[in-house]
Protein backbone atom coordinates (compact mmCIF):
# COMPACT_ATOMS: atom_id res chain seq x y z
CA UNK A 1 0.00 0.00 0.00
CA UNK A 2 1.15 3.38 -0.67
CA UNK A 3 2.43 5.97 1.69
CA UNK A 4 0.95 9.33 1.48
CA UNK A 5 3.97 11.51 2.50
CA UNK A 6 2.50 14.84 2.84
CA UNK A 7 4.62 17.56 0.96
CA UNK A 8 2.15 20.83 2.22
CA UNK A 9 -0.55 21.40 4.13
CA UNK A 10 -1.73 24.48 2.89
CA UNK A 11 -4.59 27.07 3.63
CA UNK A 12 -4.61 28.60 0.14
CA UNK A 13 -6.95 31.10 -1.76
CA UNK A 14 -7.23 30.72 -6.02
CA UNK A 15 -5.87 34.21 -6.44
CA UNK A 16 -2.80 33.38 -4.26
CA UNK A 17 -2.22 29.98 -6.02
CA UNK A 18 0.91 29.19 -7.63
CA UNK A 19 1.57 26.85 -9.92
CA UNK A 20 3.66 23.22 -9.56
CA UNK A 21 4.93 20.83 -11.51
CA UNK A 22 2.69 18.24 -12.51
CA UNK A 23 4.50 15.22 -10.77
CA UNK A 24 6.32 15.74 -7.92
CA UNK A 25 8.93 14.15 -6.41
CA UNK A 26 6.22 12.97 -3.49
CA UNK A 27 2.96 11.95 -3.08
CA UNK A 28 1.34 15.63 -2.59
CA UNK A 29 -1.34 16.45 0.29
CA UNK A 30 -3.17 19.63 0.17
CA UNK A 31 -5.95 20.66 2.77
CA UNK A 32 -7.13 24.74 2.67
CA UNK A 33 -9.84 27.26 2.07
CA UNK A 34 -11.64 28.62 -0.73
CA UNK A 35 -12.58 32.38 -0.85
CA UNK A 36 -16.18 31.19 -0.35
CA UNK A 37 -14.70 29.53 2.96
CA UNK A 38 -15.38 25.66 1.48
CA UNK A 39 -12.77 23.18 2.37
CA UNK A 40 -10.96 21.50 -0.10
CA UNK A 41 -8.78 18.51 0.11
CA UNK A 42 -6.08 17.05 -2.31
CA UNK A 43 -4.16 13.87 -2.83
CA UNK A 44 -2.09 13.76 -5.89
CA UNK A 45 0.28 10.94 -6.39
CA UNK A 46 4.02 11.10 -8.00
CA UNK A 47 2.85 9.04 -10.42
CA UNK A 48 -0.50 10.83 -11.43
CA UNK A 49 -1.17 9.17 -14.36
CA UNK A 50 -3.12 12.07 -15.32
CA UNK A 51 -6.95 11.65 -14.35
CA UNK A 52 -8.05 13.77 -11.51
CA UNK A 53 -11.35 12.42 -10.21
CA UNK A 54 -13.67 15.49 -8.37
CA UNK A 55 -15.57 13.68 -5.52
CA UNK A 56 -18.78 15.41 -4.40
CA UNK A 57 -19.97 14.50 -0.79
CA UNK A 58 -23.57 13.63 0.18
CA UNK A 59 -25.77 15.30 2.04
CA UNK A 60 -24.82 16.57 5.54
CA UNK A 61 -27.41 18.15 8.02
CA UNK A 62 -27.13 22.31 8.42
CA UNK A 63 -26.44 21.03 12.04
CA UNK A 64 -23.68 18.75 11.19
CA UNK A 65 -20.17 19.10 10.87
CA UNK A 66 -19.14 20.09 7.50
CA UNK A 67 -15.80 18.38 6.34
CA UNK A 68 -13.78 18.43 2.83
CA UNK A 69 -13.78 14.56 1.21
CA UNK A 70 -12.04 13.73 -2.40
CA UNK A 71 -13.22 9.59 -1.92
CA UNK A 72 -16.35 7.88 -1.00
CA UNK A 73 -13.86 6.28 2.19
CA UNK A 74 -10.49 5.19 2.75
CA UNK A 75 -9.86 1.69 0.98
CA UNK A 76 -11.24 3.57 -2.22
CA UNK A 77 -8.95 6.55 -1.96
CA UNK A 78 -5.45 4.34 -1.44
CA UNK A 79 -6.66 1.64 -4.17
CA UNK A 80 -6.82 4.82 -6.57
CA UNK A 81 -4.13 6.67 -5.69
CA UNK A 82 -2.23 3.44 -6.02
CA UNK A 83 -3.41 3.71 -9.46
CA UNK A 84 -1.82 7.15 -9.99
CA UNK A 85 -5.01 9.31 -9.72
CA UNK A 86 -5.43 12.85 -8.45
CA UNK A 87 -8.43 13.20 -6.10
CA UNK A 88 -9.77 16.38 -5.16
CA UNK A 89 -13.20 17.68 -3.41
CA UNK A 90 -14.44 20.39 -1.18
CA UNK A 91 -16.77 20.12 1.45
CA UNK A 92 -19.40 23.17 -0.09
CA UNK A 93 -19.55 26.32 1.96
CA UNK A 94 -22.71 25.23 3.37
CA UNK A 95 -24.76 22.33 4.38
CA UNK A 96 -28.03 21.09 3.71
CA UNK A 97 -29.24 22.05 0.24
CA UNK A 98 -26.62 23.88 -0.85
CA UNK A 99 -26.58 22.70 -4.62
CA UNK A 100 -26.06 26.60 -5.08
CA UNK A 101 -23.32 26.54 -3.10
CA UNK A 102 -21.25 23.04 -4.18
CA UNK A 103 -21.52 23.47 -7.74
CA UNK A 104 -19.43 26.60 -7.82
CA UNK A 105 -17.12 25.60 -5.14
CA UNK A 106 -16.51 21.73 -7.05
CA UNK A 107 -16.00 24.16 -10.26
CA UNK A 108 -13.18 26.37 -7.85
CA UNK A 109 -11.31 22.71 -6.24
CA UNK A 110 -11.00 22.33 -10.44
CA UNK A 111 -9.30 25.61 -10.75
CA UNK A 112 -7.48 25.16 -8.11
CA UNK A 113 -5.91 21.96 -8.35
CA UNK A 114 -5.22 22.79 -12.44
CA UNK A 115 -3.30 26.00 -11.22
CA UNK A 116 -1.29 24.12 -8.43
CA UNK A 117 -0.60 20.89 -10.72
CA UNK A 118 -1.21 21.67 -14.17
CA UNK A 119 -3.64 20.76 -16.63
CA UNK A 120 -5.24 17.25 -16.23
CA UNK A 121 -5.24 14.86 -19.45
CA UNK A 122 -8.83 13.64 -18.24
CA UNK A 123 -10.97 15.07 -15.72
CA UNK A 124 -13.74 12.99 -13.99
CA UNK A 125 -16.63 14.13 -11.91
CA UNK A 126 -18.01 11.52 -9.45
CA UNK A 127 -20.23 11.59 -6.71
CA UNK A 128 -22.66 9.53 -4.51
CA UNK A 129 -26.16 9.73 -2.75
CA UNK A 130 -26.49 13.82 -2.78
CA UNK A 131 -23.44 14.09 -4.38
CA UNK A 132 -24.55 12.35 -6.96
CA UNK A 133 -27.05 15.21 -7.87
CA UNK A 134 -24.35 17.14 -7.51
CA UNK A 135 -22.33 15.67 -10.39
CA UNK A 136 -25.29 15.45 -12.32
CA UNK A 137 -25.53 19.12 -11.81
CA UNK A 138 -21.76 19.61 -12.78
CA UNK A 139 -21.95 17.25 -15.95
CA UNK A 140 -24.49 19.10 -17.39
CA UNK A 141 -24.12 22.38 -16.97
CA UNK A 142 -20.55 22.61 -17.17
CA UNK A 143 -19.81 20.15 -19.56
CA UNK A 144 -16.49 22.02 -21.08
CA UNK A 145 -14.91 20.91 -17.94
CA UNK A 146 -15.44 17.38 -17.19
CA UNK A 147 -14.81 14.34 -19.73
CA UNK A 148 -17.17 12.11 -18.35
CA UNK A 149 -19.18 11.46 -14.86
CA UNK A 150 -20.23 8.91 -12.59
CA UNK A 151 -23.19 9.41 -10.15
CA UNK A 152 -23.69 6.76 -7.46
CA UNK A 153 -27.20 6.01 -5.75
CA UNK A 154 -28.23 9.89 -6.83
CA UNK A 155 -30.75 11.81 -6.34
CA UNK A 156 -30.74 11.94 -10.15
CA UNK A 157 -34.42 12.70 -10.24
CA UNK A 158 -33.92 16.20 -9.05
CA UNK A 159 -35.28 18.61 -6.57
CA UNK A 160 -38.29 19.15 -7.52
CA UNK A 161 -39.24 15.46 -8.24
CA UNK A 162 -37.40 14.54 -5.28
CA UNK A 163 -39.46 17.01 -2.89
CA UNK A 164 -42.60 15.79 -4.04
CA UNK A 165 -41.88 12.19 -3.31
CA UNK A 166 -41.17 12.81 0.31
CA UNK A 167 -44.58 14.06 0.24
CA UNK A 168 -46.45 10.99 -0.71
CA UNK A 169 -45.43 8.34 1.81
CA UNK A 170 -46.10 11.42 5.14
CA UNK A 171 -49.58 12.65 3.48
CA UNK A 172 -50.52 9.25 3.67
CA UNK A 173 -49.32 8.21 6.73
CA UNK A 174 -50.91 11.57 8.62
CA UNK A 175 -54.40 11.37 6.28
CA UNK A 176 -55.19 7.35 7.20
CA UNK A 177 -53.27 7.30 10.91
CA UNK A 178 -53.69 10.88 12.26
CA UNK A 179 -56.65 12.27 10.33
CA UNK A 180 -57.89 14.56 13.38
CA UNK A 181 -54.26 16.50 14.19
CA UNK A 182 -53.21 19.11 12.86
CA UNK A 183 -49.64 18.11 11.90
CA UNK A 184 -48.13 20.14 9.29
CA UNK A 185 -46.51 18.46 6.33
CA UNK A 186 -44.55 21.71 4.67
CA UNK A 187 -44.25 25.49 5.56
CA UNK A 188 -42.08 25.12 8.46
CA UNK A 189 -41.63 28.45 10.54
CA UNK A 190 -38.02 26.93 11.62
CA UNK A 191 -36.34 23.81 12.88
CA UNK A 192 -38.12 23.59 16.01
CA UNK A 193 -41.77 22.94 14.25
CA UNK A 194 -40.42 20.76 11.64
CA UNK A 195 -39.08 18.50 14.78
CA UNK A 196 -42.36 18.72 16.72
CA UNK A 197 -44.64 17.60 13.53
CA UNK A 198 -41.29 14.51 13.03
CA UNK A 199 -41.96 13.42 16.65
CA UNK A 200 -46.04 13.53 16.45
CA UNK A 201 -46.27 11.56 13.11
CA UNK A 202 -43.22 9.37 14.31
CA UNK A 203 -45.85 8.63 17.27
CA UNK A 204 -48.98 7.84 15.23
CA UNK A 205 -46.95 5.43 13.29
CA UNK A 206 -45.44 3.73 16.28
CA UNK A 207 -48.91 3.33 17.58
CA UNK A 208 -50.19 1.97 14.40
CA UNK A 209 -47.31 -0.22 13.72
CA UNK A 210 -49.20 -2.18 16.78
CA UNK A 211 -52.11 -3.71 14.65
CA UNK A 212 -52.78 -5.58 11.64
CA UNK A 213 -54.40 -2.46 10.22
CA UNK A 214 -51.73 -0.33 11.34
CA UNK A 215 -49.15 -1.87 9.71
CA UNK A 216 -51.58 -2.20 6.24
CA UNK A 217 -51.49 1.58 6.09
CA UNK A 218 -47.68 1.97 6.94
CA UNK A 219 -47.06 -0.45 3.91
CA UNK A 220 -49.25 1.49 1.96
CA UNK A 221 -47.15 4.81 2.47
CA UNK A 222 -43.82 3.10 2.02
CA UNK A 223 -45.21 1.75 -1.53
CA UNK A 224 -46.20 5.63 -2.20
CA UNK A 225 -42.32 6.36 -1.97
CA UNK A 226 -41.32 2.18 -3.35
CA UNK A 227 -39.05 1.82 0.05
CA UNK A 228 -38.33 -1.90 -0.40
CA UNK A 229 -38.66 -4.76 1.81
CA UNK A 230 -35.14 -5.31 2.50
CA UNK A 231 -33.32 -2.05 2.63
CA UNK A 232 -30.88 -2.55 5.17
CA UNK A 233 -27.69 -4.98 5.51
CA UNK A 234 -28.43 -5.22 9.07
CA UNK A 235 -31.97 -6.90 8.61
CA UNK A 236 -32.12 -10.49 7.71
CA UNK A 237 -33.60 -10.83 4.44
CA UNK A 238 -36.71 -11.92 4.15
CA UNK A 239 -39.43 -14.26 1.43
CA UNK A 240 -40.37 -13.24 -1.31
CA UNK A 241 -43.99 -13.05 -0.08
CA UNK A 242 -43.07 -13.12 3.97
CA UNK A 243 -44.75 -9.80 3.57
CA UNK A 244 -44.83 -8.77 7.03
CA UNK A 245 -41.30 -8.93 7.52
CA UNK A 246 -41.14 -6.79 4.72
CA UNK A 247 -43.08 -4.48 6.35
CA UNK A 248 -41.66 -4.56 9.55
CA UNK A 249 -37.78 -3.75 7.72
CA UNK A 250 -39.86 -0.95 5.69
CA UNK A 251 -41.28 1.09 9.10
CA UNK A 252 -37.58 1.27 9.91
CA UNK A 253 -37.07 3.07 6.78
CA UNK A 254 -40.26 4.81 6.89
CA UNK A 255 -39.28 5.99 10.81
CA UNK A 256 -35.68 6.76 9.34
CA UNK A 257 -37.75 9.19 6.80
CA UNK A 258 -39.57 11.06 9.32
CA UNK A 259 -37.07 11.84 11.88
CA UNK A 260 -34.71 13.67 9.28
CA UNK A 261 -35.60 13.91 5.35
CA UNK A 262 -39.80 14.56 5.23
CA UNK A 263 -39.38 17.32 7.80
CA UNK A 264 -36.13 19.00 9.14
CA UNK A 265 -34.62 18.66 5.92
CA UNK A 266 -37.41 20.16 4.19
CA UNK A 267 -37.26 22.85 6.18
CA UNK A 268 -33.88 23.29 5.17
CA UNK A 269 -34.76 23.26 1.82
CA UNK A 270 -37.78 25.04 1.96
CA UNK A 271 -35.48 28.00 3.53
CA UNK A 272 -33.58 28.16 0.64
CA UNK A 273 -36.39 28.11 -1.87
CA UNK A 274 -38.13 30.90 -0.04
CA UNK A 275 -41.20 28.26 0.77
CA UNK A 276 -42.40 25.20 -0.12
CA UNK A 277 -41.59 24.03 -3.37
CA UNK A 278 -43.76 20.47 -3.56
CA UNK A 279 -47.44 19.95 -3.96
CA UNK A 280 -49.85 16.68 -4.25
CA UNK A 281 -52.98 18.22 -6.12
CA UNK A 282 -53.34 16.06 -8.86
CA UNK A 283 -51.41 13.38 -7.44
CA UNK A 284 -52.90 9.93 -8.82
CA UNK A 285 -52.41 7.47 -5.54
CA UNK A 286 -54.34 4.78 -6.92
CA UNK A 287 -52.26 4.70 -9.81
CA UNK A 288 -48.69 5.40 -8.04
CA UNK A 289 -49.47 2.16 -5.92
CA UNK A 290 -50.85 -0.02 -8.64
CA UNK A 291 -47.36 1.30 -10.51
CA UNK A 292 -45.67 0.73 -7.32
CA UNK A 293 -43.18 -3.18 -7.20
CA UNK A 294 -45.11 -3.25 -3.80
CA UNK A 295 -48.15 -3.46 -4.68
CA UNK A 296 -48.77 -6.68 -3.97
CA UNK A 297 -47.94 -6.64 -0.54
CA UNK A 298 -50.00 -4.19 0.09
CA UNK A 299 -52.96 -5.99 -1.18
CA UNK A 300 -52.38 -8.89 0.70
CA UNK A 301 -51.32 -6.88 4.06
CA UNK A 302 -54.74 -5.13 3.90
CA UNK A 303 -56.89 -8.65 3.17
CA UNK A 304 -55.03 -9.92 6.13
CA UNK A 305 -56.19 -7.24 8.37
CA UNK A 306 -59.82 -7.02 7.01
CA UNK A 307 -59.71 -3.46 5.52
CA UNK A 308 -60.50 -2.21 2.62
CA UNK A 309 -57.84 -0.89 0.68
CA UNK A 310 -59.99 0.73 -1.61
CA UNK A 311 -61.93 2.45 0.89
CA UNK A 312 -58.17 4.07 2.00
CA UNK A 313 -57.11 5.06 -1.24
CA UNK A 314 -60.55 6.77 -1.54
CA UNK A 315 -59.57 9.04 1.60
CA UNK A 316 -56.16 9.83 -0.18
CA UNK A 317 -57.89 11.27 -3.56
CA UNK A 318 -60.52 13.06 -1.24
CA UNK A 319 -58.12 14.50 1.38
CA UNK A 320 -57.45 18.00 0.92
CA UNK A 321 -54.39 17.94 -1.00
CA UNK A 322 -51.04 20.92 -0.80
CA UNK A 323 -50.42 23.00 -3.09
CA UNK A 324 -46.74 24.42 -3.47
CA UNK A 325 -45.89 28.40 -3.32
CA UNK A 326 -44.94 29.31 -7.07
CA UNK A 327 -41.51 31.29 -6.08
CA UNK A 328 -40.05 28.10 -4.58
CA UNK A 329 -41.41 25.53 -7.17
CA UNK A 330 -39.00 28.28 -9.77
CA UNK A 331 -36.25 28.53 -8.01
CA UNK A 332 -36.62 24.95 -7.27
CA UNK A 333 -36.92 24.33 -10.73
CA UNK A 334 -33.76 26.81 -11.39
CA UNK A 335 -31.61 25.35 -9.42
CA UNK A 336 -32.19 21.68 -8.94
CA UNK A 337 -34.30 20.24 -11.77
CA UNK A 338 -32.55 18.31 -14.19
CA UNK A 339 -32.91 18.87 -18.17
CA UNK A 340 -30.95 15.63 -19.64
CA UNK A 341 -28.68 17.41 -21.82
CA UNK A 342 -25.52 15.31 -21.20
CA UNK A 343 -22.74 15.57 -23.95
CA UNK A 344 -20.55 13.65 -22.03
CA UNK A 345 -20.90 10.01 -21.14
CA UNK A 346 -22.66 9.52 -17.48
CA UNK A 347 -22.52 6.12 -15.77
CA UNK A 348 -25.14 5.64 -12.68
CA UNK A 349 -24.86 2.80 -10.09
CA UNK A 350 -27.43 2.50 -7.53
CA UNK A 351 -28.40 -0.37 -5.10
CA UNK A 352 -31.43 -1.77 -5.62
CA UNK A 353 -32.43 -1.90 -2.07
CA UNK A 354 -31.73 1.67 -1.04
CA UNK A 355 -35.08 2.84 1.27
CA UNK A 356 -33.42 6.66 1.19
CA UNK A 357 -33.08 7.68 -2.71
CA UNK A 358 -35.25 4.39 -4.35
CA UNK A 359 -33.81 3.22 -7.19
CA UNK A 360 -36.35 4.52 -9.66
CA UNK A 361 -34.72 7.49 -9.11
CA UNK A 362 -32.74 5.95 -12.30
CA UNK A 363 -35.74 5.71 -14.79
CA UNK A 364 -36.53 9.33 -13.98
CA UNK A 365 -33.39 10.28 -14.82
CA UNK A 366 -33.50 8.19 -18.03
CA UNK A 367 -36.59 10.00 -18.99
CA UNK A 368 -35.04 12.88 -19.19
CA UNK A 369 -31.79 11.71 -20.84
CA UNK A 370 -33.73 10.28 -23.70
CA UNK A 371 -36.12 13.22 -24.19
CA UNK A 372 -33.29 15.94 -24.52
CA UNK A 373 -31.63 12.91 -27.26
CA UNK A 374 -28.50 12.11 -24.61
CA UNK A 375 -29.81 8.31 -24.11
CA UNK A 376 -26.91 6.89 -25.68
CA UNK A 377 -24.54 8.77 -23.65
CA UNK A 378 -26.31 7.36 -20.29
CA UNK A 379 -25.66 4.18 -18.88
CA UNK A 380 -27.03 2.40 -15.80
CA UNK A 381 -26.08 -0.10 -13.71
CA UNK A 382 -27.25 -1.60 -10.59
CA UNK A 383 -26.12 -3.65 -7.26
CA UNK A 384 -28.39 -6.35 -5.62
CA UNK A 385 -27.50 -5.17 -2.39
CA UNK A 386 -29.96 -3.42 0.43
CA UNK A 387 -28.99 0.21 2.00
CA UNK A 388 -27.99 3.69 0.43
CA UNK A 389 -24.93 4.00 -1.01
CA UNK A 390 -24.20 0.08 0.26
CA UNK A 391 -21.63 -0.31 -2.20
CA UNK A 392 -17.95 -2.22 -2.22
CA UNK A 393 -14.94 -0.84 -2.84
CA UNK A 394 -14.59 -2.99 -5.90
CA UNK A 395 -18.29 -2.42 -7.34
CA UNK A 396 -17.31 1.67 -7.24
CA UNK A 397 -14.19 0.91 -9.27
CA UNK A 398 -15.23 -1.54 -11.70
CA UNK A 399 -17.88 1.06 -12.33
CA UNK A 400 -15.32 3.81 -12.69
CA UNK A 401 -13.15 1.84 -14.84
CA UNK A 402 -16.08 1.14 -16.70
CA UNK A 403 -16.56 4.86 -17.28
CA UNK A 404 -12.50 5.17 -18.34
CA UNK A 405 -13.59 1.98 -21.09
CA UNK A 406 -16.57 4.19 -22.80
CA UNK A 407 -13.93 7.28 -22.88
CA UNK A 408 -11.19 5.36 -24.71
CA UNK A 409 -13.49 3.36 -27.02
CA UNK A 410 -16.28 4.89 -27.60
CA UNK A 411 -18.70 1.97 -26.37
CA UNK A 412 -20.58 0.86 -23.51
CA UNK A 413 -19.96 -1.91 -22.48
CA UNK A 414 -22.05 -2.06 -18.52
CA UNK A 415 -23.47 -5.60 -18.71
CA UNK A 416 -23.68 -7.42 -15.12
CA UNK A 417 -20.59 -9.97 -16.00
CA UNK A 418 -18.18 -7.41 -17.25
CA UNK A 419 -18.96 -4.97 -14.11
CA UNK A 420 -18.18 -7.92 -12.06
CA UNK A 421 -15.31 -9.11 -13.36
CA UNK A 422 -13.66 -5.38 -13.21
CA UNK A 423 -14.60 -5.19 -9.69
CA UNK A 424 -13.09 -8.42 -8.62
CA UNK A 425 -9.80 -7.33 -10.25
CA UNK A 426 -9.89 -4.21 -8.65
CA UNK A 427 -10.64 -5.79 -5.25
CA UNK A 428 -10.53 -9.57 -5.13
CA UNK A 429 -11.58 -9.93 -1.83
CA UNK A 430 -14.76 -7.86 -2.05
CA UNK A 431 -18.13 -9.09 -3.09
CA UNK A 432 -19.35 -8.04 -6.52
CA UNK A 433 -23.12 -7.97 -7.44
CA UNK A 434 -23.86 -6.43 -10.18
CA UNK A 435 -27.21 -7.74 -11.77
CA UNK A 436 -29.71 -7.55 -14.77
CA UNK A 437 -32.49 -5.32 -13.92
CA UNK A 438 -34.68 -2.95 -14.75
CA UNK A 439 -36.39 -0.56 -11.71
CA UNK A 440 -40.26 0.50 -11.99
CA UNK A 441 -40.67 4.06 -12.93
CA UNK A 442 -40.43 6.46 -10.52
CA UNK A 443 -43.76 7.58 -8.91
CA UNK A 444 -43.97 11.72 -9.87
CA UNK A 445 -41.26 12.54 -12.20
CA UNK A 446 -40.18 15.88 -12.92
CA UNK A 447 -37.60 17.41 -15.16
CA UNK A 448 -36.99 20.21 -17.70
CA UNK A 449 -37.07 18.04 -21.14
CA UNK A 450 -40.64 17.36 -20.69
CA UNK A 451 -42.54 20.70 -21.60
CA UNK A 452 -45.46 19.73 -19.30
CA UNK A 453 -43.04 19.61 -16.31
CA UNK A 454 -42.02 23.07 -16.60
CA UNK A 455 -45.93 24.31 -16.72
CA UNK A 456 -47.14 22.50 -14.14
CA UNK A 457 -48.95 25.25 -11.80
CA UNK A 458 -47.68 25.16 -8.64
CA UNK A 459 -50.63 23.50 -6.79
CA UNK A 460 -52.46 22.48 -9.59
CA UNK A 461 -52.56 19.10 -11.53
CA UNK A 462 -50.54 18.32 -14.83
CA UNK A 463 -51.98 19.75 -17.76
Amino acid sequence: MRIHAPIALLTVTLCAATALPAQADTDSHLEGRLPSGAAYVMDVPADWNGTVLLFSHGYRPADGPNLAENSPDSATRDSLLDEGYALIGSSYATSGWAVTEAVPDQLATLDLFTQKFGPSRRSLAWGRSYGGFVTTALAERHADRFDGSLSMCGLVQGGVANWNSTLDPVFALKTLLAPDAAIPLTGFADQAAATAAAKELTTKAATAQETPAGRARIALAAALHNIPGHNDPAQPKPGPTDWNAQQANQYTAVTGLLTRPAFSWRQEAESRAGGNPSWNTGADYTGMLHRSPLYKEVTELYKEAGLSLRDDLTTLDHAPRISADPAAVRWMRHTSAFTGRLTDPQLNIHTTGDALIPVQAERAYRRAATAAGAGSLLSQAYVDGPGHCTFTPGEMLGALHTLEHRLDTGRWDTSAPVLNTRARQADPTGEARYVTYRPATYPRPYDLAHPADALVPPGGPRP
